[in-house]
């Protein structure tokens, strides 16, 4: 393919594999370098890209678990840790908490308990409620997320993502 594609983790990953791919520096922050056109961005990193910055937060739970396979269709890895959440921070003061686009995969329990999103009655996990602190301190312009499988402008400054393709820059 001439172009590459840049992708963040979702709860639905094969982590074993996913985490067996070294560790390398793009752009400013953490990446697995899957093939030389296919790039993992890491969790709780600011990357630089075409002179915008953005910062990536994926994972999230499933709700489904219970039906699933520990290490065939779940894998623990999927819920961001305490140490996902450090890194976060530590990259977010190096940028000054201040950022072009933040991308996640689940969003904050605000925007998911408030209209016009909670009207789909998404339970409300741990994840969520730490991706608070991102709406709470971070400058940004535009935030994306996908996991609720909904193509939704929620505001002026959030939008939901599942089918929809964007251009961003």
């Amino acid at each position: 393919m001439p172009f590459t594609i840049l992708f963040i983790d979702d709860n639905h990953e094969n982590f074993d594999l996913l985490n067996s791919f070294e560790i390398e520096s793009w752009n400013g922050g953490k990446v697995h370098k899957i093939a030389d056109n296919i790039i993992h961005l890491m969790r709780g990193q600011v990357f630089t890209i075409e002179g915008k910055t953005f910062f990536i937060f994926g994972g999230s739970e499933s709700i489904d678990r219970a039906s699933r396979v520990e290490g065939q269709s779940w894998w623990a890895d999927e819920v961001p840790s305490r140490a996902d959440f450090d890194e976060a921070h530590k990259n977010l003061e190096k940028a000054g908490y201040k950022v072009n686009y933040i991308i996640t995969h689940c969003i904050d329990r605000k925007t998911l308990t408030t209209p016009p999103f909670n009207q789909f009655n998404y339970k409300v996990f741990p994840t969520n409620q730490g991706l608070n602190y991102f709406e709470d301190e971070i400058e940004y312009g535009h935030w994306y997320f996908a996991h609720y499988h909904n193509d939704m402008k929620i505001n002026d400054k959030k939008t939901a993502l599942y089918q929809e393709i964007i251009k961003i820059i």
